[in-house]
């Protein structure tokens, strides 16, 4: 009884397939695919699991047991699975609960939301039965720019203790520039309303405003006071300009991507790509305000097509950069391409085919459709503008120029798709596709890192070269 009182009311109960359930289903492969954002445990089987699971607060755990099956050597497998560095998973076990029930413990670092859910064959997967474990505490992932821009500006002052003059303005040798210096400035200035500086969170960011280019960007350091033209700043903290660049690797986890003839990953080759350009946007300045990347995943993980859209949102970035590396159905395109959206038809038969392959991104990788936020993510998905459009083809314009120095276009002109991943209503944002992977000689250049470095150099060029032709606005949050 004691035990039941530990236990969250409401266990969920997963049944499909009752009648292949007669005849049991055997498991066939285990997967964790641990993240900071969250951990996934897949485990796929030849026919449908029904599973009903009870989470335990305290210790954090989750026990579930899976009805219909025997333990075999394969479910068996993931106890050696758990990596040490899973932020998440401190352990698994399983064992043969009932004669026909096998009941797996998942014991976890910290407080969770447990999501379990079923997937239906689809692709190279048979039936799945999925574990998603979020953290129930949050990390915001504009504070951790934020934090990270700051560790940057220690780094700098401890390195090279004169770069900051007694007026505290950065020399030209401090990439950080002028955040830096107002950043030093506000801990000794002293505040009208005496209020502590207000630190910048999702909650509190403005929205831009009506008629504002989808370009203009948005301050991303912590507050303090200074003359602005809003009459309101002696008696309001603000904040400075950080100009954020979404960096968005496509697929991950439970979805590969295309697969080249020689075996190649697509999720694998486009993560390197995004960490090599990290560290040129995060070297990188624009008239003297920092840049800052920030990866919708930065490891081997799935995120769904409108978590995507909402984590670029979420930081307010002012450009988005999705990077791919695709396949057709036969090995002879080749070349480099840019994608913006359409709200029309698709500029090609080629680019619908690709648009309609990657939306399907979700199914394959395996999207909770009962998620209370499901809803909330499709709707977000119909809100393109007119504005974001036009300034996603001038992006991709200035991109596909750059990427055209490094090697053999499919393209000359940027295509417009229906992306679902290009639908951040206030971003703009492009689709690159740094090579077909389908094609054995471009397959080749994927894996080499020569070909990956002077790709990111283009890149990097290209969106330093929008910027030079449309400059983020010097846009000030305020905060009561």
């Amino acid at each position: 009884m004691k035990r039941r009182s530990l236990l969250k009311s409401g266990g969920i109960v997963l049944t499909l397939g009752l009648s292949e359930l007669a005849r049991g289903a055997t498991i066939i492969n285990v997967r964790i695919w641990p993240a900071d954002d969250y951990s996934r445990v897949t485990i796929e089987s030849d026919a449908a699991l029904s599973a009903k699971q009870l989470f335990v607060p305290s210790p954090p755990r989750l026990a579930v047991d899976i009805e219909g099956v025997v333990l075999n050597p394969a479910l068996k497998e993931l106890v050696a699975k758990v990596r040490a560095d899973d932020p998440n998973i401190a352990g698994i076990r399983v064992g043969q609960f009932t004669p026909t029930t096998v009941r797996l413990v998942i014991d976890l670092k910290q407080a969770m939301r447990p999501q379990v859910f079923a997937l239906a064959p689809v692709a190279a997967y048979q039936h799945r039965l999925v574990f998603d474990l979020y953290p129930e505490h949050e990390a915001d992932p504009l504070q951790g720019l934020i934090d990270a821009n700051s560790a940057a500006k220690n780094q700098a002052e401890n390195a090279s203790p004169g770069a900051v003059g007694d007026t505290g303005r950065a020399t030209d040798n401090d990439p950080l520039g002028e955040l830096i210096s107002r950043q030093s400035n506000k801990s000794t200035a002293t505040r009208s309303n005496s209020t502590p500086a207000a630190q910048v969170t999702p909650a509190t960011a403005a929205a831009p405003s009506p008629g504002t280019p989808a370009s203009a960007g948005v301050l991303a350091a912590q507050g303090g006071n200074r003359e602005t033209d809003d009459p309101r700043a002696g008696t309001q903290d603000i904040t400075d300009r950080l100009i954020i660049i979404a960096l968005d690797p496509g697929h991950g986890g439970e979805d590969p991507g295309a697969i080249g003839p020689g075996g190649t990953r697509e999720k694998d080759v486009v993560l390197k790509l995004a960490h090599l350009l990290r560290e040129r946007i995060n070297a990188s300045a624009i008239q003297g305000k920092p840049m800052r990347a920030f990866l919708t995943r930065d490891a081997d993980f799935f995120v769904p097509l409108g978590v995507r859209v909402q984590k670029a949102r979420r930081v307010q970035a002012d450009l988005f950069v999705s990077l791919h590396a695709d396949a057709f159905f036969t090995p002879d395109p080749q070349g480099a391409s840019v994608f913006a959206l359409s709200q029309g038809g698709a500029s090609s038969t080629a680019a619908r085919w690709m648009a309609a392959r990657e939306n399907k991104a979700d199914l394959i990788g395996g999207l909770n459709v009962r998620a209370k936020d499901a809803t909330v993510q499709r709707a977000l998905l119909d809100m393109s503008t007119t504005a974001q459009i036009n300034d996603s083809l001038k992006l991709g314009g200035t991109i596909l120029g750059e990427i055209k120095r490094v090697g053999k276009l499919h393209k000359g002109k940027v295509e417009q798709a229906a992306f679902a991943v290009l639908k951040a209503p206030d971003i703009p944002s492009v689709l690159v596709e740094a090579a077909f992977i389908s094609n054995p000689s471009e397959e080749v250049k994927l894996n080499d890192p020569e070909y990956l470095t002077r790709m990111a150099d283009a890149l990097m060029r290209g969106i330093e070269g929008y910027f030079a032709k449309n400059p983020p606005l010097a846009r000030v949050r305020t905060t009561s």
